[in-house]
C-alpha cells in the first residue's frame, strides 16, 4: 500500500514540474519575442499607394526592435558566459581542494591541468601589452627597428623581397592573400557592427572594401602580428583608423624523436664535362670530408664524352690508393652534356635494394660534415626533401686585389657581406630520398644544357605532398669560377645565365668602386696633395 502511495504521490510531482517548466518556457518566449504590432498608424495612401517616407519609417521602426531584441540577447549571452565562468572557477577550485587532500579522483587530471578562458585571455592581452602596439619601446640601434609592409587590396609593398626580387608585387602565397583580406572583412565587420555604430550615433554609414584606402602590418616573432588599417571617412579630410593585433600563442610540443643517422647512406651525384682541375679541388674537398670524418657516402660521377676521360680516371685510381675509399660509379655518357640528364642516370643507377638518401652536387661546390649532417636530419623517405640555399663566393681577384697574397680556401669561405651572397634563385643542390625523385617523375629529359631542370625538379616536389625543406646551408659554398654563356642558348636561357654571371662577381658596392675607379682615385689625389699643402 505504501510503495502504491509512494509511485502516486512521485507520479503527481512530476506532472507539476513538467507543467510549471512550460509555463516558464511559455513566459520566456513571449518576454523575449521582439514586438511585431507597429504603434504607428498605417503608412498607405488614400489611394492605396505607399509613400517613400513610410517605407522608410517602418524599416526604421522594425531595424530598431531587433536591435532591441539582439541588445537582450547579447546581455543574456554575456550573463550565461560570467555564470559558466564562475562555475569554472569553482570548478578548479573544487579540484584544487581534492588534489591538496589527496582525494582528486582518477580521470580528472586534465580537467585540473586545463587552462581556462579567461587564462587565454589574460596572456593574449599581457602579449599585446609586451608588444610594440601602443606605444614604442627603445630599441638600441636602426637595425632594431622592425619595417612595416604597406598593403592594399591587390599589392604589397615590402622590403623584405625574397625571391622575387620584387619591392611591390601581389602575394604569391595563398595563406598570406588569405590573411590580409581577413584583416580586411573584420576591419569592416568592426566599423560596421552595431557597437561602432552605438559609439557614434550621428553616423550612418556602411563601409565597403572600396573605402579602403591602405594597410600597415608587422610581425614580432614572440608577440604577433599588429594591423594599422585606413578607410576612407565622411570627408575628404576625414579618415577612419583601425589598429588590430594577432596574438601568438605559446609553444607548443609537435614531437620529441631520437633520430639515429649512423646507417645513412648518402649517394652524391656529380655530373662533369671536362673541368679536370675543378674535380681534383672536388675530389680534395670529398677526401677530408666524406672519407676522412665522414665515411657514409657514396659518390657517383657521371662523365660527358671521352675527352679527358682518362685523367678522371686516375684522380679516382689514386684517391682510392691513398685511402683505400672504393664506393665509387664512374658512368660515361657518349653524348652532349646536360645536367638533369647526367643526375637522373646517376640516381637510377643505384641498384642496391636499400632506399637510398641522394645530394646532386656540382663539381665547383665545397661543403663540410655540417652540410651532409643536415642533409640526413632535413630529408626523411615520403616526407621532406631538403633544398640548402647555398653561399656563393664572388670572384676572389675582385674582393682580394688589395691584398699581397691570395687566402686559403678555408680562409675565404667565410660567411660575409663582401665575400659572398647567399644563392636563393638556385635550385640544383638538394638532398632527397631516391623513391621520392622516382616518384615524382625524375628531371625532365628534353633538356639540354644549362639552367631550368633542377626548377623543373623543384615544382615538381611543390606540386606533391611532400614538405619542401628551403634554408641557407652554412656548411654549403659554390666556388666562384670563370662562367661562359654560349651564343647557342636560347634567348631565356642566356638571359638567366648572364643574370648568373653579374651577380657572381662581386657585391654591388664592389662593383660600383669598379666602375667609378678612376673618379675615386682623382679624389684620393687631390685629397693627399691639398694635405702635403
Amino acid at each position: 500500500m505504501l510503495r502504491r502511495w509512494l509511485l502516486a504521490l512521485m507520479a503527481r510531482i512530476s506532472l507539476i514540474m513538467s507543467a510549471c517548466c512550460c509555463f516558464l518556457l511559455l513566459f520566456y518566449l513571449l518576454g523575449c519575442k521582439p514586438s511585431s504590432h507597429s504603434k504607428h498608424p498605417s503608412l498607405l495612401w488614400p489611394g492605396g499607394a505607399t509613400s517613400k517616407e513610410g517605407y522608410l519609417a517602418l524599416l526604421q521602426e522594425r531595424e530598431d526592435s531587433h536591435r532591441h531584441y539582439i541588445s537582450s540577447l547579447t546581455k543574456q549571452i554575456a550573463e550565461l558566459k560570467v555564470a559558466l565562468e564562475e562555475r569554472t572557477q569553482q570548478l578548479q577550485e573544487s579540484l584544487e581542494k581534492a588534489k591538496s587532500k589527496g582525494i582528486l579522483p582518477q580521470g580528472l587530471e586534465s580537467l585540473h591541468n586545463t587552462r581556462t578562458k579567461s587564462d587565454l585571455k589574460e596572456f593574449f592581452r599581457s602579449q599585446l601589452n609586451q608588444a610594440e602596439v601602443s606605444s614604442g619601446v627603445e630599441l638600441p640601434n636602426e637595425y632594431a627597428l622592425i619595417p612595416f609592409d604597406t598593403f592594399t587590396l591587390q599589392t604589397v609593398y615590402q622590403l623584405e623581397t625574397g625571391l622575387t626580387k620584387h619591392p611591390a608585387e601581389r602575394p604569391a602565397r595563398r595563406d598570406r592573400r588569405d590573411e590580409l583580406i581577413a584583416t580586411v572583412e573584420t576591419a569592416l565587420h568592426v566599423l560596421n557592427g552595431p557597437q561602432q555604430q552605438a559609439d557614434d550615433t550621428r553616423r550612418k554609414r556602411i563601409y565597403s572594401p572600396s573605402d579602403f584606402i591602405q594597410g600597415l602590418s608587422r610581425t614580432e616573432r614572440t608577440r604577433g602580428t599588429v594591423y594599422e588599417l585606413m578607410f576612407k571617412g565622411d570627408g575628404p579630410q576625414n579618415f577612419a583608423q583601425l589598429v588590430l593585433f594577432r596574438p601568438f600563442g605559446p609553444l607548443m610540443k609537435v614531437k620529441s624523436d631520437g633520430v639515429n643517422t649512423h646507417s645513412i647512406i648518402i649517394n652524391i651525384i656529380v655530373p662533369l664535362s671536362g673541368r679536370v682541375d675543378a674535380f681534383k679541388q672536388f675530389m680534395s674537398n670529398f677526401r677530408d670530408v666524406c672519407i676522412q670524418q665522414d665515411g657514409r657516402v657514396h659518390l657517383t660521377v657521371v662523365y660527358f664524352g671521352r675527352n679527358q676521360i682518362d685523367q678522371v680516371k686516375a684522380v679516382l685510381d689514386q684517391i682510392t690508393r691513398e685511402t683505400r675509399f672504393r664506393s665509387f660509379t664512374l658512368i660515361q655518357m657518349n653524348e652532349e652534356f646536360s645536367r638533369g640528364r647526367g643526375l637522373d642516370v646517376g640516381a637510377r643507377a643505384w641498384r642496391q635494394r636499400r632506399n637510398v638518401l641522394l645530394f646532386f652536387c656540382d663539381v665547383d661546390i665545397h661543403f663540410t660534415p655540417d652540410s651532409l649532417t643536415s642533409c640526413r636530419l632535413n630529408a626523411e623517405a615520403g616526407k621532406k626533401v631538403y633544398y640548402p640555399v647555398l653561399f656563393s663566393q664572388y670572384n676572389p681577384s675582385i674582393i682580394y686585389s688589395n691584398h699581397t697574397h691570395m687566402p686559403s680556401i678555408k680562409q675565404q669561405l667565410v660567411i660575409k657581406n663582401e665575400n659572398g651572397f647567399w644563392r636563393d634563385f638556385g635550385f640544383g643542390m638538394t638532398c632527397q630520398y631516391r623513391s621520392d625523385f622516382i616518384n615524382v617523375g625524375g628531371f625532365d629529359r628534353s633538356i639540354r644544357g644549362w639552367g631550368l631542370e633542377d626548377v623543373h625538379l623543384y615544382r615538381k616536389y611543390l606540386h606533391s605532398k611532400l614538405m619542401v625543406v628551403r634554408a641557407p646551408s652554412r656548411g654549403l659554398f659554390h666556388l666562384w669560377h670563370e662562367k661562359s654563356c654560349a651564343d647557342e642558348l636560347p634567348p631565356d636561357k642566356y638571359k638567366m645565365c648572364m643574370q648568373t654571371k653579374a651577380m657572381s662577381e662581386a657585391s654591388h658596392g664592389q662593383l660600383g668602386a669598379l666602375f667609378f675607379k678612376q673618379e675615386i682615385e682623382l679624389h684620393l689625389n687631390s685629397h693627399k696633395q691639398s694635405k702635403e699643402i
